[in-house]
């Protein structure tokens, strides 16, 4: 593959996931880097976070709620997904590792190279929603 020409744009959306943990969306991408390039299209950035992915400079999430989210950190890792605010929250202290040693064994003629592992429920923002509500 030859050396990816540099473009400030994708630089900045770079940059700007690099700052997020809450795995973003394209369009959350585009309102922030358009304040640093206001003439940047939607387009620009889809075509940058989808370069990026395809690279795997960052990783493409999706959830099931029919938007792809973004992601800065590719090591291995598992996500939970808030079943009432939609938000993704990174797992670190789920043994993915250990799912990882998996690769590259072969298993009845198929060799796996990856997983990938969603965990549901509700976060802990939204279960003290009541509790808030209550005590107001």
């Amino acid at each position: 593959m030859p050396a990816l020409k540099y473009s400030r744009q994708r630089e900045a959306i770079k940059n700007f996931l690099k700052t997020r943990r809450d795995h973003p969306t394209a369009d959350v991408v585009y309102h922030s880097v358009r304040n640093e390039f206001p003439n940047i299209s939607l387009g620009t950035v889809y075509r940058n976070l989808t370069l990026l992915a395809d690279i795997g400079e960052i990783t493409r999430l999706r959830v099931g709620d029919g938007v792809d989210h973004f992601d800065y950190d590719t090591s291995p890792h598992c996500h939970f997904v808030c079943s009432e605010c939609g938000r993704v929250i990174d797992l670190h202290a789920v043994p993915a590792l250990s799912i990882n040693e998996l690769n590259g064994k072969n298993f009845d003629g198929n060799l796996i190279a990856g997983h990938v592992t969603w965990f549901y429920g509700t976060c802990s923002c939204c279960r003290q929603k009541p509790q808030q509500m209550q005590n107001s």
